[in-house]
């Protein structure tokens, strides 16, 4: 499959992720008499993997999201050459999301981006008040085991056809535990699409959404490869 295929695929997968998960934070979450809650969001951002992982993941592996590239790096299933493109081609696809929900809820009269836009925060921007040393931990050790439960999914032992369900359910599990910590991130280019939008905090607290998950993806590529892979 030719790079620009790849990168294509990633961009719109990336896309889907933001906009279809901080789009049901957004507009869905806290509707009156109507709102989805936490369940609702969690289950959104386990759907985009899902339907985007079977619609494009044949093409790109399907990872629309930096920690899972460079993860799946260490894990030494992805080539070093190519992470670099993927993230690129994951964060703006992301930001081209985040514009386009921008543009869709201040089209609200009083609609206020900087109030939170889904964005992910520690401290007194943490939903429920999380230091920035609890915030850290959540995002180092969900991101750490969401990059595990890819690499056994896709292992080629695994049961063929079901890795899109396994991941995505991961996802979802991971929101049903951190939103109320960080909003939930374990994907950089998930909280770059927002933050730039809410426009203020979230943009001075952006390096702990970047750093810690790419930490943590990195952590989980290891483990599995080093201590849980079975090699021919």
């Amino acid at each position: 499959m030719s790079m620009g295929k790849r990168l294509g695929a990633e961009f719109f997968g990336t896309f889907w992720l933001v906009f279809g998960g901080c789009g049901s934070a957004i507009f869905a979450a806290t509707f009156p008499g109507l709102g989805i809650g936490f369940a609702g969001v969690a289950l959104a951002f386990g759907l985009t993997v899902v339907t985007m992982a079977y619609a494009v993941g044949h093409i790109s592996g399907g990872h629309f999201n930096p920690a899972v590239t460079l993860g799946l790096c260490a894990g030494g299933r992805f080539a070093a050459k190519d992470v670099l493109p993927y993230i690129v081609a994951q964060v703006v696809g992301g930001l081209v999301a985040g514009g386009v929900l921008y543009l869709i809820a201040t089209g609200k009269p009083g609609f206020d981006p900087s109030v939170r836009f889904a964005a992910n925060g520690y401290g007194a921007n943490s939903p429920g008040g999380y230091s920035l040393e609890a915030c850290m931990l959540a995002e180092l050790v969900l991101t750490a085991f969401f990059l595990i439960v890819i690499h056994g999914a896709t292992d080629k032992r695994a049961p063929a056809g079901f890795g899109p369900l396994a991941i995505g359910l991961a996802l979802t599990l991971i929101h049903l535990i951190s939103i109320p910590v960080t909003a939930t991130s374990v994907n950089p280019a998930r909280s770059t699409a927002v933050a730039f939008f809410q426009g203020t905090w979230a943009v001075q607290q952006l390096w702990m959404f970047w750093l810690v998950p790419l930490v943590g993806g990195v952590l989980g590529g290891l483990i599995y490869r080093y201590l849980l892979e079975t090699r021919d």
